[in-house]
């Protein structure tokens, strides 16, 4: 087993007293900063600009992120192979793990490693299913000996593949959370019923399990009852900031614009902005998905930390961002506060 890392309780204590909230969406954030590349989304910024990397940990953590991610999504063999530049893998997730593990250590949070859907896996090909095994072996390997708290296995379409990536966390002794990602159709890929698949991974001794990626709030959100009826370990909850809805459930499949006109271009995966999520949409999403019993919260690719905070006040916290969350009655224009002068607030009228 891993060493205790001295930042205190661990995921299962912490879910024990109530919901863990967890920051996702590290690739797409970063990629709108201009540290990393569309299309591939492989994370060379953990190698080319480290500190980029360490001050989206922090900016999440202050939002109220009980949980720093190692950046190694897309940090598999299988993907940097695809984009010649499989001879940085172990310096990529190293360091990966290294930066999240300094900040989790300085802020008391939990520390998680990642592997993800390998985009190899073909259940009519097992040397597929070997090859997979041996990447999350890499990946987690490394994990181990940062000393992370849990690992998080994620965004797998295939329940089989989510099985083996567990099987490989549980080998070395680490907590797993296991959330799969669903399509259009609200199955896995290998058409098993979504209660069915997690109750699977349950029984295989996963810690956590849900859902994360693909589907919106309001899509995501009719999916969750079942599985917490389903399983008898806690329940995750990480959907994309976007508005899908049922003609369109996936930001894959979003197709028009915000004046509900066709796309100049498919919007995945970065002309997303018209369909992004408000604040206050993130806060119903939360508020609703703790009502039907999830416990482990957050927001997938889209989330920036003024969404991870709304998750966290939805949950009645206040996290350091929260000094700052907004106060309409002190606005010039558009304000209540006695203070405010008459000459501009009548304008507003006209702005």
């Amino acid at each position: 087993m891993t060493p205790s890392t001295g930042r205190g309780p661990s995921l299962t204590d912490r879910l024990a007293e109530g919901p863990v909230v967890c920051a996702e969406g590290y690739v797409f954030e970063l990629e709108r900063r201009g540290y990393l590349q569309g299309g591939p989304y492989v994370p060379e910024v953990v190698l080319d600009h480290p500190e980029q990397v360490t001050a989206l940990h922090e900016q999440f953590v202050h939002a109220g992120s009980d949980v720093v991610e190692a950046l190694t999504y897309y940090a598999h063999r299988e993907k940097l192979r695809a984009v010649g530049k499989d001879g940085m893998l172990e310096p990529l997730n190293r360091q990966a793990l290294e930066l999240a593990r300094a900040v989790a250590d300085s802020t008391g949070t939990l520390l998680a490693g990642n592997v993800c859907n390998t985009n190899l896996y073909d259940p009519a090909e097992p040397g597929t299913h070997t090859a997979c095994r041996e990447m999350f072996t890499e990946q987690v390997g490394w994990a181990a000996d940062a000393g992370v708290d849990f690992v998080i296995g994620e965004t797998f379409r295939y329940a089989a593949e989510a099985l083996i990536a567990l099987e490989v966390i549980r080998e070395a002794g680490l907590p797993a959370v296991i959330t799969l990602a669903v399509g259009r159709s609200p199955e896995t890929r290998e058409a098993w019923a979504l209660p069915e698949a997690c109750r699977r991974i349950a029984d295989a001794g996963a810690d956590v399990v849900g859902l994360n990626c693909i589907r919106g709030p309001d899509t995501m959100l009719p999916l969750l009852e079942g599985l917490v009826r389903a399983v008898d370990v806690p329940v995750a909850a990480l959907p994309v900031p976007y508005r899908t809805h049922a003609e369109q459930p996936t930001f894959q499949s979003l197709g028009v614009d915000h004046d509900g006109q066709p796309a100049q271009q498919k919007p995945f995966p970065i002309a997303l902005d018209p369909f992004t999520c408000d604040r206050y949409e993130v806060a119903d999403f939360t508020r609703s998905a703790r009502e039907v019993g999830v416990l482990y919260l957050g927001l997938c690719c889209g989330a920036a930390p003024h969404h991870i905070r709304s998750v966290a006040e939805a949950l009645g916290r206040t996290p350091p961002a929260s000094r700052y969350s907004d106060d309409m009655s002190k606005h010039a224009f558009f304000g209540t506060d006695p203070t405010l002068s008459r000459h501009n607030l009548d304008y507003s009228e006209q702005m």
